[in-house]
């Protein structure tokens, strides 16, 4: 077979709904030359070894609808932009990210494809696209890949791109309950919302969570203090400056005790039944080189656990584990802790796994020594020894919780001040008050990590994200400010203006971003053509911002996709049959609906779509919204208003020198105009009027609306 290759000609990156799917994409534009003549199943060899490398590629359902009807197409015949689509979609899988939606459709020049794939986070599915080329046209010339290098260096990419686990958590529950949502960096800062009623939380916490607050939490000492206050049980102790300060300290306390560094954190530095000089003084010099300070502190018997509050609700709970291992005569106790602990499969570096590696450490070999040993022993065998007396709070146990150790937990955060704050505390019995078995709270965290009631060791998954989002958003709080967007083939910057006007002579602070600049209310930010992503996008993270208006052309839908998940309200003019945009092979009047019909499939089912009822293919959108429609007609008599009203549905139209909002067979009246008002005009008050701006307000505004610069009209 002669020289043949798949060339990646330009990679689109669709950030938002598109004409593809409501998510994000990547639209990668590739050239397979000859293999157009090539289908897999005229190339010897390749379904097999594609087949070899990615088993997994299986699960894929494809056309058939069932499992391996992607593999059975591989056998039957199918081409390489199909083929790349759902190497790249498994490739992310395999690297950790759901695979996703993808689609590989034909462009206007032979051999020339669009291939479509979910991008979790561009960087990750970019790297995924351009391994699957590779691979599979190692396949097809039937020459090595290392299949699993490349999955590594899509996972470590991944874990390096994508948010971590706590809150991801949390930014999946907002888009399942519909809230929007965007990441405002590289890390896991994240805004919930649009504008004004936006929130932002950075892992487990947020925009809520004090300064103050958190600092004093990071202050052990302060913490004990301020809960031992309010009644909240504590372990006696103090801060101790000096090695001999900490032996007094025990002392008066009496032994067992605990020492432990006052502003550490992961349980690093801490060592727990200490019980004599020795002991202190190995403690001592560890504790003293990880935090600014040292704890002693009266030593709890019972387990450690750890309790999530959230918004003066306890909503999830843990409890460590205790490790150790037990004597087989011949390992000695290294050895003994990996082949009995470390190889449990639910230990591991990773997220994925809810349990760590058990390491000797300080904490571990001052525990060994108690009981005679180092880590070299070899203990008889059946002899049970002790690793560590605490570690993974991996156990849930969320449904023994008493519900005074609850209220403690929730007073304790209170506190400190934290909406959002990882209880630590011991006790033997976590079903019983804490009083009854001298149990006591040991520490209150700020931003605790959430993983641990996500993938338990052992218990239930609990729903800790969608706690968080519920306190953010309480009752029906959905983060959304009104979201209009305007497109079609002509008369866009006009509506756009005129809706921001009425929408601030109604009192709202209102973000607009058109062709001609951006703003707000009739601040210009920016000059130029801002009807983009970018300008869109900026608008939605400005707090000042209760209701945006946005102006979406062809080209901008194709190459970026929209902004915003959602709408209130979608505007389309027209729609011009003779346009084309060659370079998006859109070539057909009907390829211009589907980029046009993109504004209108994403209103939301409470809002509106507001439709040009002269324009036959404008009017036909009607049945694409899951929110209401209203038309908008130059004619009293159109027989699509006639038929919308007689549904009970709303219209905008002039009639005798007035102009008529009509809703079902109940009218009012705009005044009296000496000219017939445009397209742009009515369609501005179609949008006005379901936004809730009053007739009277928006017949005032129609005459102010001079304040305006110039902009083309539609006639």
């Amino acid at each position: 077979m002669t020289k043949k290759d798949i060339e990646i000609l330009d990679i689109l990156s669709l950030r938002g709904p598109n004409i593809w799917t409501y998510r994000p994409v990547l639209e990668a534009w590739i050239d397979i030359g000859e293999l157009e003549n090539f289908p897999s199943n005229l190339i010897p060899g390749f379904p097999e070894r594609l087949e070899a490398w990615l088993p997994t590629l299986i699960e894929h359902r494809c056309s058939y609808g069932e499992r391996g009807g992607f593999l059975r197409r591989l056998k039957e015949g199918t081409w390489p932009g199909h083929i790349l689509e759902h190497v790249t979609l498994e490739l992310q899988n395999l690297a950790g990210l759901p695979g996703g939606f993808g689609k590989a459709r034909e462009a206007s020049k032979v051999g020339v494809y669009k291939v479509i794939v979910r991008a979790w986070h561009e960087d990750v599915t970019r790297a995924a696209l351009i391994a699957a080329r590779d691979l599979v046209m190692a396949a097809i010339e039937d020459r090595p890949y290392d299949v699993a290098a490349t999955v590594e260096e899509l996972r470590t990419l991944t874990d390096a791109r994508c948010l971590g686990p706590s809150t991801a958590c949390i930014v999946d529950a907002a888009d399942d309950l519909d809230i929007p949502f965007i990441r405002l960096t590289e890390g896991n800062l994240v805004q919930l919302g649009y504008g004004a009623r936006q929130r932002r939380i950075w892992t487990a916490e947020t925009d809520r969570t004090g300064a103050i607050a958190e600092s004093v939490s990071r202050d052990k000492d302060l913490t004990k203090s301020l809960l031992s206050a309010c009644g909240v049980p504590v372990p006696e102790g103090r801060l101790v400056e000096t090695l001999e300060d900490a032996y007094e300290a025990a002392e008066d306390i009496g032994m067992p005790v605990v020492v432990k560094p006052t502003d550490g954190n992961h349980g690093r530095g801490v060592f727990t039944n200490i019980t004599s000089r020795e002991e202190i003084a190995a403690a001592w010099e560890v504790a003293v080189d990880e935090g600014s300070g040292v704890l002693v502190e009266r030593f709890i018997p019972g387990q450690e656990h750890r309790l999530l509050v959230v918004g003066g609700k306890v909503v999830a709970a843990a409890r460590g584990e205790i490790a150790s291992v037990t004597g087989d005569g011949v390992s000695t106790i290294s050895q003994l802790v990996e082949s009995q602990i470390n190889t449990d499969p639910r230990r591991g570096s990773t997220e994925d796994h809810p349990l760590n590696f058990i390491r000797i450490d300080s904490s571990a070999r001052l525990e060994l020594k108690r009981q005679g040993y180092d880590a070299n022993s070899v203990p008889p065998a059946g002899k049970s020894v002790l690793i560590q007396r605490s570690g993974n709070m991996s156990h849930d146990v969320t449904d023994l919780v008493h519900p005074s150790v609850a209220a403690h937990a929730v007073l304790a955060a209170r506190i400190v001040g934290l909406d959002i704050a990882g209880i630590d505390l011991v006790a033997e019995d976590i079903s019983q008050p804490l009083e009854g078995q001298r149990g006591a709270i040991v520490e209150v965290n700020a931003g605790p990590g959430l993983l641990m009631h996500l993938k338990p060791a052992e218990g239930e998954a609990r729903p800790v994200g969608r706690a968080i989002v519920e306190h953010l958003f309480p009752d029906t709080d959905d983060g959304r400010i009104p979201v209009v967007g305007i497109t079609g083939s002509t008369g866009k910057t006009a509506v756009a203006r005129r809706i921001a006007h009425l929408l601030h002579l109604n009192g709202a602070n209102v973000g607009l971003a058109c062709s001609e600049g951006l703003f707000v209310n009739d601040r210009q930010i920016e000059k130029g053509d801002c009807a983009n992503w970018k300008s869109a996008h900026r608008t939605l993270l400005n707090r000042a911002v209760e209701a945006a208006v946005f102006e979406n052309g062809n080209r901008a839908i194709l190459s970026e996709g929209l902004a915003y998940d959602r709408c209130q309200v979608a505007v389309v003019t027209d729609l011009d049959p003779a346009e084309t945009l060659p370079e998006f092979s859109i070539l057909e009047p009907d390829q211009m609906f589907n980029v046009f019909r993109t504004q209108v499939d994403v209103v939301l089912s409470s809002g509106y779509a507001v439709l040009n009822a002269d324009d036959e293919q404008v009017a036909d959108m009607a049945r694409l919204s899951d929110g209401e429609v209203v038309f908008f007609s130059t004619r009293a008599d159109s027989p699509v208003v006639a038929a919308h009203l007689a549904a009970n549905g709303r219209a905008v139209f002039p009639r005798n020198g007035s102009i008529v909002l009509a809703h079902g067979t109940a009218e009012t009246l705009l005044e009296r105009y000496d000219t017939q008002p445009s397209i742009s005009v009515l369609a501005s008050l179609g949008a006005a009027w379901v936004l809730g701006v009053a007739p009277q307000l928006m017949a005032a505004g129609i005459r102010t609306e001079s304040t305006l610069q110039p902009v083309a009209e539609l006639a």
